[in-house]
């Protein structure tokens, strides 16, 4: 069976979390993650969903649920997560396509996508997806990259770059590289269901001068004041949005857990290895603990 969904930007043997986070001059735009993710995140909560998950650098910041899944696309990004965060049941791993999540509806109270939208060739697909199965009343956390920041505005304005960061449509500044224009991640987010309530800016001194010159702690300090602005404007290279789904959580979860992407059965035996799907008989493996529900050829 063939994966008809746009493509994706697989990280798969990337040595990502050491080669970009673990430099010096990224501990900046972490601590300025952190402090976002501290602001919009809610006190507790059940099961958090964590699209684009990675190496798990920001899954110790959902210390307030009971649960959290990671999903990302690279089973070698889940390993490296695995090996950091342990085996336990409060952390469930999962490879799989955002395009098509392998999760029932309304399973998750919170779910977060930092560092990934950027990624995704069809946002409303994604977001979509997203929205499916997010409960209501359940809490979405997005972080974009913006195409209308300063430094864009400046290099336009003097003709110093060709494409234009006021119109809406996204840029792709590299394959699979998006910048979106704030406006259209709203119409996105309310066109699906999500009621927005808060927008902070992030990365505002993200310059190598700045980093060089003055102390993280101040850096992160200004960052934290400027962000408070979020939701007049969002002229900075990251933006964070906290929303929530329409409607009264549920009383009860739903009933069962995945789901088959590739014919949408939600009854699906667990097996040795893996799941075994009754609708249409596909097997879906799980090896060292990981779960892989990716479609291919």
């Amino acid at each position: 069976m063939k994966n008809n969904t746009p493509p994706v930007c697989d990280y798969t043997g990337s040595d990502y979390q050491t080669s970009f986070w673990n430099q010096a001059d990224r501990a900046y735009e972490d601590a300025a993650e952190a402090m976002a993710l501290k602001r919009l995140l809610p006190a507790s909560g059940k099961l958090m969903l964590e699209l684009g998950a990675g190496a798990g650098r920001n899954t110790p910041r959902y210390a307030g649920y009971e649960r959290v899944v990671l999903v990302d696309y690279s089973r070698t990004q889940l390993e490296q997560a695995q090996a950091h965060l342990g085996t336990s049941g409060q952390y469930i791993y999962v490879a799989a396509d955002i395009y098509k999540l392998p999760f029932v509806d309304g399973l998750f109270d919170g779910a977060t996508m930092i560092r990934t939208l950027h990624h995704m060739a069809d946002p409303p697909l994604a977001l979509g997806q997203v929205r499916r199965v997010i409960q209501p009343g359940g809490t979405f956390i997005l972080e974009y990259a913006s195409k209308l920041n300063l430094k864009a505005i400046a290099r336009y304005l003097l003709r110093m770059q060709k494409w234009n960061p006021f119109s809406l449509e996204p840029i792709e500044f590299a394959k699979l590289n998006f910048d979106f224009h704030p406006k259209a991640i709203r119409e996105w987010l309310k066109q699906l269901g999500f009621k927005i309530e808060r927008q902070l800016t992030v990365s505002h001194l993200r310059s190598p001068l700045f980093k060089r010159t003055l102390p993280l702690k101040l850096l992160v300090a200004m960052d934290a004041a400027f962000s408070l602005t979020g939701n007049l404007w969002q002229l900075t290279p990251s933006v964070f949005v906290r929303s929530n789904v329409h409607g009264e959580a549920p009383s009860q979860a739903p009933a069962g857990f995945f789901e088959c992407p590739a014919c949408g059965s939600a009854e699906l035996q667990e097996k040795p290895g893996g799941l075994t799907c009754h609708g249409c008989g596909r097997q879906w493996s799980n090896t060292g603990g990981i779960y892989d529900f990716r479609l291919t050829v």
